[in-house]
């Protein structure tokens, strides 16, 4: 049982290096084929590639499939107001609009002439 534990980590392993390999290959070639006569730049080696891969993850938390860590923000936020909104008495959802009318400005009141030019 051990050994098929091992031989699917070294298989896990040796397809993270080879995608990775990949990966940077195809940043490298990208990257060389278009930046330089477009942005006139320097060609890159493939540890810069993999370099400029390093960075994206750092900077965008890219590579990832789904909604990633900001979608699951979004939606603990978008709960998180709908709760709040909820348990508002209409007396504080008129003032917490107008407050938003405030803020936004001419972007809320086109919405509401658009809305009273629709219902004339």
């Amino acid at each position: 049982m051990k050994k098929f534990w091992i031989k699917k980590g070294l298989l896990f392993l040796l397809c993270f290096v080879a995608f990775g390999l990949l990966i940077g290959l195809l940043v490298m070639g990208l990257w060389n084929a278009i930046l330089p006569a477009v942005l006139g730049v320097k060609t890159i080696t493939f540890l810069q590639a993999l370099g400029i891969l390093l960075l994206s993850k750092i900077l965008f938390g890219g590579f990832k499939g789904g909604s990633g860590r900001f979608g699951d923000r979004k939606q603990e936020w978008r709960k998180k107001m709908q709760e709040k909104f909820g348990n508002m008495t209409p007396e504080e959802k008129e003032k917490f609009k107008s407050e938003w009318k405030n803020r936004c400005g001419s972007r809320w009141n086109m919405r509401g002439r658009e809305a009273s030019d629709m219902a004339e």
